[in-house]
């Protein structure tokens, strides 16, 4: 679903009534009178084969001030920045109105793309409504009924060729994760050039100087900081040609995305709307940098937002900012890594890094240190060097056997890389218990140097094709053959 579909208009026009018809469910209100929506509310709409986000928004007022209406036309002018597609509603019964000729001006300097839509457009009651929409200069609207369901074949074909764009455009942006690798696990290695920099995105709580940080490894100010905590709002992405010291660089585009609170705090809808964008800055990432305050460090939502980045198979970094003001140094390291370790099992190996934002020491090891998670979360293991690991590991430890009957493990490949993919064929893959298959993570990480990347193991029954079944029938069979001819 990588198109996002904003509904905006006045109140009352019926946004809310084709926000529930998209999603095919009543998730939002609806009344006759204006103004009951006030929230963005998100929802995945469906129209023919077409998947898309769709936001129905509250209804544009003239207000600018920080009134009620003042703020939730903030909000929906923000909806309005983020969405691939606006679909502007007026009413078709009313008419135009002097708030729909200057909405549609606003639209046409902020909005990407713009679809009119004459709604309640049912009847000949209607016609002359949407004769006069042609007025607002934003091509042929379409006629459209939100409650009887009329008029969705037009928005079809006014969505498509935008969707398939923006498919287009998400696949240039987004990175190759999940690359499927042959039996002898090799597959191509997308290299990092200025048209592919290598993605990079940096979360946290609020205030842990995210953006400070970013400022300084590109050498300018170009994003807002100060002490007060939440000033970035949107996931913003910069370009940079990163060097060490020696000269040589590495492109990137780095995000910086708005600071993560626990959600029953983030109360402000516009808070919402950022985080949402700062999680989707985290599936465009490769690598994720994990940013935490040195006074206050490992706290349940930095454990959150680094677990997120790990169910998301991104190569993980956790830097620790504010190194230059902490006095007791070793002893706070040592403390740092023993947290890490008992909070955060699942990255096990992960690099910590300590950085000062402010005064930029640190971040060559930082570089480093991200180049290195990249080049793990790309690692490959030959098969015939996994199947003499897997063997050793069942010699040490073997499977369990429930209900007297041993699990066997015949046969390991590697599937798949960014992250490392490995398939087991074994029998009863069903009655596996999960700290055995820790067991052989935890192997993985630390005999073939894959130290805190997202490792995926699956284990397959024998019902799955197995590349050496048969095998030992045909080469005894060849045996034989030789045999009896020399007799």
């Amino acid at each position: 679903m990588s198109l996002t579909l904003a509904i905006v208009g006045r109140p009352n026009v019926g946004k809310s009534t084709l926000f529930n018809r998209l999603v095919g469910k009543r998730l939002a209100l609806v009344d006759d009178q204006p103004g009951v929506t006030r929230d963005l509310r998100e929802g995945e709409g469906r129209l023919g084969d077409l998947r898309f986000t769709v936001i129905d928004t509250a209804g544009l007022e003239d207000a600018t001030d920080d009134s009620l209406q003042g703020r939730m036309r903030r909000l929906t002018e923000r909806a309005v920045d983020m969405a691939d597609v606006c679909l502007f509603m007026i009413d078709a019964r009313t008419g135009l109105t002097p708030t729909d000729e200057m909405f549609a001006e606003i639209l046409r300097k902020r909005a990407k793309h713009v679809i009119l839509a004459a709604n309640k457009a049912e009847g000949s009651a209607a016609d002359a409504g949407v004769l006069e929409a042609y007025n607002l200069g934003l091509g042929e609207p379409v006629r459209l009924s939100g409650e009887h369901g009329e008029g969705m074949t037009d928005l079809y074909s006014q969505l498509m060729p935008l969707a398939d764009a923006a498919d287009e455009a998400q696949a240039e942006e987004a990175p190759e994760t999940d690359i499927e690798l042959d039996e002898d696990g090799e597959g191509e290695t997308p290299l990092i050039t200025a048209a592919k920099p290598l993605q990079v995105a940096v979360v946290g709580r609020p205030n842990a100087g995210k953006s400070t940080l970013i400022n300084k490894i590109i050498g300018e100010d170009r994003l807002l900081t100060g002490p007060e905590a939440g000033i970035t709002r949107d996931a913003i992405s910069l370009r940079v040609d990163w060097a060490d010291p020696d000269g040589d660089s590495t492109p990137m585009r780095i995000f910086d995305t708005a600071g993560m609170r626990k959600k029953a705090k983030v109360q402000e809808k516009l808070e919402k709307l950022s985080v949402s964008d700062g999680l989707r800055a985290v599936k465009f990432a490769e690598v994720v940098v994990v940013l935490l305050d040195a006074a206050i460090p490992f706290e349940q939502q930095d454990l959150r937002i680094a677990d997120l980045a790990e169910r998301e198979g991104r190569a993980v970094v956790v830097a620790v900012n504010k190194w230059d003001v902490e006095e007791n140094k070793q002893e706070k390291l040592r403390e740092l890594k023993e947290s890490f370790d008992r909070l955060l099992p699942q990255l096990r190996g992960a690099p910590l890094i300590t950085v000062s934002a402010k005064t930029g020491r640190g971040l060559e090891r930082l570089r480093a240190a991200i180049l290195r998670a990249h080049d793990i979360w790309n690692r490959r293991v030959p098969t015939a060097a996994l199947n003499r690991w897997l063997t050793a590991m069942l010699e040490q430890h073997p499977p369990p056997a429930p209900q007297g009957r041993r699990i066997k493990l015949r046969y390991m490949t590697q599937a798949k890389t960014r992250p490392p993919g490995f398939v087991v064929m074994c029998s009863h893959p069903d009655k596996m218990p999960a700290s055995y298959t820790r067991y052989l993570v935890n192997g993985l990480r630390e005999d073939f140097d894959m130290p805190g990347t997202p490792i995926r193991l699956t284990l397959r029954g024998q019902g799955d094709k197995n590349p050496y079944k048969g095998r030992r029938k045909k080469n005894a069979g060849a045996l034989a053959k030789h045999l009896k001819g020399r007799a």
